[in-house]
């Protein structure tokens, strides 16, 4: 029995590690053929090689804050394999939860310019150099969300503001594109993936993983419903696919999928995040 994307083409924005790269996983065992577009040409290799069918796994060594980059990457995956259906723009950068009243003014300044422009511009970058192939193809732009887009302290207030932007993003490219191209979002809650920070920070070198990693294993679990402390990247991949695919979800536009482990219905945690100030 074939996928429920076979014979669909996807670019997929920082997609050498973590949830990117489950996502290329996923989409080839669904029966894509895939683009992975990454600033680390060395894990783009590594990620092609574990894959189960690599003669349908492109990469592109590139920078989400580039046009000229995305544009390459379209190209390249219309020459490589003749369309382009499904972008999911991915590539982003974490803040580490750094609040306002323990960031300098030098380290706010740069540090947005870098979250904004890697999380926000970058989206928005790679939605222009795709959606004329899109339109073709009447396909879908599948956006990597966070639970910080709808909810605070899920990162610091630059991560968060970022998130919230996307969010908007999301919405007013699928007014702007439809009816040719829908535009989804799925908001990932936490996960055991490599995420790092922004270099204006010094928080480049740092991977979330590793604090997954670091937890004691008498921790207590997250104050969510779904309360696991594993969640892997592969976990989240099926609304990736439920969004892409034509036949399950070709009257959903606009629409952001919350797999964070039921945060929105948790209730009041603390009243207040500043009682130490």
């Amino acid at each position: 029995m074939s996928g429920w994307l076979s014979g669909d083409v996807a670019l997929i924005t920082g997609g050498a590690s973590g949830i990117g790269a489950a996502v290329a996983e996923r989409f080839v065992a669904e029966d894509a053929a895939v683009v992975i577009f990454d600033r680390d040409a060395s894990r783009l290799d590594l990620v092609r090689g574990k894959s189960a069918d690599p003669d349908r796994v492109h990469t592109v060594t590139g920078d989400v804050r580039s046009s000229a980059d995305l544009h390459r990457a379209v190209t390249e995956t219309v020459d490589r394999f003749g369309r382009l259906d499904i972008l999911v723009a991915n590539a982003g950068v974490w803040d580490y939860q750094r609040q306002l009243t323990r960031l300098s003014a030098g380290e706010l300044d740069a540090a947005f310019d870098e979250i904004f422009a890697i999380n926000v511009k970058g989206y928005l970058l790679a939605a222009e150099a795709a959606w004329r192939e899109l339109v073709k193809a009447h396909g879908c732009i599948v956006m990597t969300l966070s639970n910080a887009s709808f909810y605070v302290n899920g990162g610091g207030p630059l991560y968060t503001a970022s998130k919230h932007a996307c969010l908007g993003l999301m919405r007013e490219l699928a007014y702007e594109l439809a009816p040719k191209v829908r535009v989804n979002g799925v908001a990932c809650g936490a996960m055991r993936t490599d995420l790092r920070g922004p270099e204006a920070l010094a928080l480049a070198d740092r991977s979330l993983a590793a604090s997954f990693d670091r937890r004691p294993a008498d921790a207590p679990a997250p104050p969510i419903p779904l309360h696991s402390a594993s969640v892997e990247p592969a976990d989240l991949t099926g609304p990736y696919v439920l969004l892409a695919a034509r036949a399950q979800s070709s009257t959903i536009t606009g629409q952001a999928i919350q797999a964070d482990g039921g945060i929105g219905v948790r209730g009041f945690t603390s009243g207040a995040g500043g009682d130490q100030l």
